[in-house]
């Protein structure tokens, strides 16, 4: 499975190499997600993903180490994309201010959704082995995200409960415009979700929205 560092900026752009890879690696992601669609996670095996993506089953394995990091490779990509994000927020912002402002400045992502995305989010929640798969990357991105914040000049400890808090807050915000069923933009919820986190969870105000 590829380990490459989520947080690393490329400097150069890719060589014909990376990009065969690359497209290998989206190739057989794109076949267990259809798959799974089509057949649900249980029904779906490794070798059946690699024949549909036309590699080897020892290809598949060069990729991914299960057919759950298949089905939600797109979640690396989007962590990655979102700790660029905050990096490159202006270094007078404060930690928060960044993480909220980040949201605003990639697309697709997790808070302005291709179809991809919202497939992958209604699979996690409906197979348990996938939810506990997103939930183990969802942890290895708030350690990143912490160490990002720590970098922008947060104190290590006030680092690790913004990036926990801010990811919790994500976690509320897609399970309510799922449940909810859409009425309002993502994005707009995700900032209202936002909004109430930064507020004090005691005194004279709290409770209020």
């Amino acid at each position: 499975m590829d380990t490459t560092d989520r947080s690393a900026v490329p400097d150069s752009p890719p060589g014909l190499r990376e990009r065969k890879k690359a497209a290998t690696r989206e190739a057989v992601h794109r076949a267990a997600l259809r798959l799974t669609v089509e057949h649900g996670l249980d029904h779906v095996t490794v070798e059946a993903i690699a024949d549909e993506a036309g590699v080897s089953r020892r290809t598949f394995s060069n990729y991914f180490a299960t057919k759950e990091d298949a089905v939600l490779w797109g979640e690396e990509q989007q962590a990655a994309a979102l700790l660029r994000a905050v990096a490159e927020r202006p270094a007078q912002e404060s930690p928060w201010t960044a993480l909220r402002t980040a949201l605003h400045s990639f697309e697709p992502g997790p808070f302005s959704p291709d179809r991809e995305t919202i497939t992958r989010t209604r699979l996690a929640l409906r197979h348990p082995s996938l939810l506990g798969r997103q939930l183990a990357t969802h942890a290895g991105l708030e350690q990143d995200l912490a160490h990002v914040l720590a970098e922008r000049g947060a104190e290590p400890l006030r680092s690790r409960v913004l990036a926990a808090g801010f990811l919790a807050a994500m976690r509320t915000t897609m399970r309510t415009w799922f449940e909810s069923e859409h009425p309002v933009e993502l994005l707009d919820l995700a900032d209202d979700v936002l909004h109430l986190m930064g507020q004090p969870f005691d005194g004279p105000d709290a409770g209020r929205a």
